[in-house]
C-alpha cells in the first residue's frame, strides 16, 4: 500500500483509539472541509444500530460541516454499502481509508 499522509494517519489513529476504548467492533473518523475531526464506534443497542462510519457522518452534520475530506473505517471486515453512501452523501469524492485492527491501511475506496 502507498504511503498517506499525515491527516489522513490521524483520522485512522482516532478511529482506532475510539474502536479499542469501548472494544468496539469498529471505529470510524471523518476529517471535514475545515480540518475538524470527528471519532465514533459502532452503536449496537436493541433499539438502534449504527455503523461507526454512519454515525461519524452524522456527528459532522451535527456540527454544521458542509463537506467530508476524508473518511477512515478501522475494522476485520468490510465497509457495507450504506456506509460508503453515508460518506458519499457528504464527501462526494472523499477517500475512505479501510485499515485492520491494528491500524494498517488495506485499502482505500475511492468514487468512481
Amino acid at each position: 500500500m502507498s504511503e498517506i499522509n499525515a491527516e489522513d494517519q490521524k483520522i485512522i489513529t482516532l478511529a482506532r483509539s475510539s474502536r479499542a476504548r469501548t472494544s468496539a467492533a469498529e471505529g470510524a473518523a471523518v476529517r471535514d472541509e475545515t480540518g475538524r475531526t470527528y471519532a465514533a464506534t459502532s452503536v449496537d443497542l436493541p433499539s438502534l444500530k449504527l455503523s461507526a462510519l454512519q454515525v461519524a457522518v452524522a456527528m459532522a452534520v451535527a456540527s454544521g460541516a458542509e463537506e467530508l475530506e476524508a473518511a477512515a473505517l478501522v475494522t476485520a471486515g468490510e465497509p457495507a454499502e450504506a456506509d460508503v453512501r453515508a460518506v458519499r452523501d457528504l464527501g462526494p469524492k472523499a477517500p475512505i481509508l479501510v485499515a485492520a485492527p491494528d491500524g494498517t491501511l488495506r485499502h482505500v475506496l475511492t468514487s468512481a
